[in-house]
């Protein structure tokens, strides 16, 4: 079977747990958000304290053993740009708030029968596009130029040398920290459902690096090391469900097949599927709005609140924790600016 086709059902493999941990497990970027700055309920929250744990331990130990190499993921490429990440993760969390959901999000309700989300899919991966190779490229790279790192871009490196030890015994230690703080939240502990697709969650996260790499190394350098991401891929899959062209069949494709897919299969399994559209124009407005600073920010950061929130952090590359903290702070501005909205005179 073709390579490019291998890498496709290793993100449909990913992509359907991954759907089926948002839709049975709860996992979503701006419902952790919201419900712990608005609810004051951290339960979703310590949720990614056991998906980060899971797949930072993970990729490491895969890449102790051989099996992937951390250095040829795009996180570890290029030499880290903190401006780029600041900027791009407050518009992305921005966007966020506005759309209700971030691309990730979207996708999870539009395969439970939500049909604003499929609009923010759509414009989420038109913008980014339009960001990533069309009329904004240009000014983009002038502002943000991409550039070959010449070393390591994680803390895991950074420590180990620092301190003389394996990145491994950073990344564990990281990890436990990470998940002995979500297990410490009792309201967490009382629902193994969460736990369970936390775990699998992470589990798939480190899969698409480890499959990707199989297949790397097989067509010689041919398919990318690729992890899950969804702003550029919403358009990837776009471009080839339209034209069979923008990159062809891949990993992207199949992780967004992947997710939609597995919460088409969630929303059943919890009875929970049916139509929905939007009923006011303003609204829809508005989600329109947050979908192209989603595109813009989301190609701008190099990553999505999955792409850089799990994927990059599971890494323990430089961006990835500033990079979310933009995005957290963005999305608690944008929640403050809609409830000042709404609020009387």
């Amino acid at each position: 079977m073709d390579e490019s086709i291998l890498a496709a059902l290793v993100g449909l493999a990913g992509g359907i747990v991954l759907g089926l941990a948002a839709r049975l497990g709860e996992f979503c970027t701006f419902g952790a958000i919201e419900s712990a700055y608005m609810g004051h309920d951290q339960r979703r929250l310590r949720t990614w304290g056991i998906v980060l744990g899971v797949a930072i331990f993970s990729v490491f130990l895969l890449d102790m053993l051989g099996q992937i190499d951390i250095s040829a993921t795009i996180y570890h490429q290029f030499r880290w740009n903190p401006l780029a990440s600041i900027l791009g993760g407050l518009v992305f969390g921005y966007g966020m708030t506005l759309a209700g959901n971030c691309g990730f999000g979207a996708l999870t309700r539009f395969g439970g029968g939500d049909l604003r989300s499929m609009v923010v899919v759509i414009v989420v991966a038109i913008s980014g596009f339009f960001t990533l190779s069309g009329p904004l490229a240009h000014w983009r790279i002038q502002a943000f130029p991409a550039i070959l790192s010449e070393g390591e871009q994680g803390f895991a490196h950074l420590l180990s040398q620092t301190f003389n030890t394996s990145p491994l015994v950073v990344a564990t230690i990281i990890a436990a920290l990470l998940v002995l703080w979500a297990l410490s939240h009792r309201p967490l502990r009382e629902r193994p459902a969460s736990i369970f697709w936390g775990v699998a969650a992470g589990l798939a996260i480190a899969s698409a690096f480890w499959g990707t790499s199989a297949l790397n190394h097989s067509s010689f350098d041919q398919v990318p090391v690729a992890g899950h991401t969804f702003t550029a891929p919403l358009g990837r899959a776009l471009l080839f469900l339209m034209t069979s062209s923008g990159g062809g069949i891949g990993f992207p494709v199949g992780s967004v097949a992947g997710v939609l897919l597995g919460a088409f299969i969630g929303s059943r399994i919890q009875g929970h599927f049916r139509w929905e559209a939007c009923e006011d124009p303003r609204e829809l407005g508005r989600q329109v709005a947050g979908a192209c600073m989603m595109g813009v920010g989301g190609v701008l950061a190099l990553g999505c609140s999955i792409g850089q929130g799990v994927t990059a952090f599971s890494t323990l590359a430089y961006s990835a924790p500033i990079t979310l903290a933009a995005i957290v702070c963005g999305a608690i501005l944008g929640l403050r600016h809609l409830l000042a909205g709404f609020a009387p005179e």
